[in-house]
Formats: C-alpha cells, sequence, structure tokens
C-alpha cells in the first residue's frame, strides 16, 4: 500500500505548477535552437520547403537531422539549395549548409551552416534512458504553409526495443528488414505521436532539456512494422549514443 502512495505521489509531483513552470522554461530554451530543413528555390512560389526539422549543436553551426529528410534530388536550373531555415514565424531565415556526414544504418545526417553561430543543445550522455523516462520534443509536424511555428509533445520511454522484428515468414522480410538484420540495435519507443515533419526532432530531457534521442517517423517504422497490415502510428527515436558515433567516425567535435 505505501509503495503504490508513493508511486502516486511522485506522478504528481510531475505536474505541479512548479513543475510544469520549469518545463516551460526548458522548452523557451530549447525552441531557439530548433530549425527546419528542406529546399529553397528562389525562382519559385513558395521558395521554401520544409522536409523535416533539426536541431543545433557543438559551436551552433551543426545541425542534426535524419538521413531520410535532407533532399535527394536538387534542380540546379532552378537554383535549388538544401537550406535550414532559422527561426520562427514567417520571418525565418534561409541559411545554406553542407552535408559533413550522413549515417544510412542510422538514419542520422550532421550539416554544417553558414552565418552567425545559433544557440545549441547539449547532448545527454551515451546511456540509455530508461523505460519511463519523461520526455518532450519539439519540431514542425504541420510543415512549413503558414511560416514555422514550432510544435512541443511530450510523453515517456515506453520500452527500448530492436530495430528489426521477426518476421512470421520469409514472404514478410522486406530489404531493408535484411539490412537491419546484419546490424540490429536498440531504439527507443515512446507514447507521445509525432508526425512526418517531426523526423529529426531533438527528443530531450524534460528537466534538463538535454538531447536523448533523434525523433525518427519513417525509417524506423518502415522495418519495425513492415509485417503489420495496418501500421501502429507508434513513434520511435534513435538513441544520441549512435549519433555519438556518427560524430566520433566523422572526426566532428563538438
Amino acid at each position: 500500500m505505501s509503495i503504490h502512495i508513493t508511486l502516486l505521489l511522485i506522478l504528481a509531483s510531475l505536474f505541479t505548477p512548479y513543475a510544469q513552470a520549469d518545463f516551460v522554461d526548458v522548452v523557451a530554451k530549447v525552441k531557439p535552437s530548433v530549425v527546419g530543413i528542406g529546399i529553397h528555390t528562389p525562382t519559385s512560389r513558395p521558395k521554401n520547403i520544409l522536409r523535416g526539422t533539426g536541431f543545433v549543436i557543438g559551436d551552433g553551426r551543426y545541425i542534426v537531422t535524419n538521413d531520410h529528410v535532407l533532399p535527394t534530388l536538387l534542380d540546379e536550373s532552378l537554383l535549388q539549395k538544401m537550406a535550414v531555415f532559422v527561426g520562427s514565424g514567417k520571418n525565418a531565415k534561409v541559411r545554406e549548409a553542407e552535408i559533413v556526414a550522413t549515417s544510412n544504418l542510422y538514419d542520422l545526417a550532421v550539416l554544417k551552416v553558414s552565418g552567425p553561430a545559433l544557440p545549441a543543445m547539449t547532448l545527454a550522455s551515451e546511456d540509455l534512458y530508461a523505460d519511463g523516462s519523461y520526455i518532450a520534443f519539439t519540431g514542425f509536424p504541420i510543415g512549413g504553409v503558414l511560416g514555422l511555428y514550432p510544435v512541443t509533445h511530450r510523453g515517456m520511454i515506453a520500452s527500448i526495443t530492436p530495430t528489426v522484428v521477426p518476421a512470421a515468414s520469409a514472404g514478410q522480410i522486406n530489404l531493408k528488414m535484411l539490412k537491419r538484420m546484419r546490424n540490429p540495435y536498440l531504439v527507443y519507443q515512446l507514447d507521445a505521436t509525432a508526425y512526418p515533419g517531426n523526423s529529426g526532432s531533438a527528443m530531450y530531457d524534460m528537466k534538463t532539456g538535454k538531447v536523448v534521442g533523434i525523433i525518427n517517423k519513417v525509417f524506423v517504422q518502415a522495418t519495425k512494422e513492415a509485417v503489420i497490415s495496418n501500421p501502429s502510428g507508434i513513434t520511435y527515436a534513435i538513441p544520441v549514443k549512435y549519433l555519438y558515433q556518427v560524430l566520433r567516425e566523422n572526426n566532428i567535435k563538438i
């Protein structure tokens, strides 16, 4: 009985006005580090097409996102360029960016932007967060048609699970699943709902604002739920330990 009461008190403390005020401060600190990733076409309307979300790390010029968010083809005749959209609302600025690291295995990419340094987020340690840990993520789930307006969702880590689940038969195994079987790794499964535009968002500790993982709405789901006739819509995130690995492999110091 006493254990149940203690648990209830702990849960209640998470939603006290004081705790909520702390989280408001964390979100306010995180938002300036959240950027949009997409394509800038100066000769078209609209000029900017948002493909996903990213976040700033290191010296304020490195941007992390998902590899699948990056544009694969750019039309040089239209002067198209990959762009990072900085700021919020209709006054967001366009920054040119170059790709400095990618990982198809972990679906991660690191970009470097031109111009002044941006406010950076701090990465958590490489240790995996436990099931039940409270997290949040801020990004652009609706897209940028009306301007960049970051949206914050919160939830908890529901499970730590492999990227690949067993298939009922050989016929249900696709090429992506075969590749994952050779190099399986653990990802976070969340009880919060993200949307395609959230891909590349930082998943962060609600108390500290430190980056725990990177939201992934397409790549992981395509392997984990390929055998399900009606995909669940569950949200997954790549643990930050794999980002550290990508940074080390590409000699990027933050």
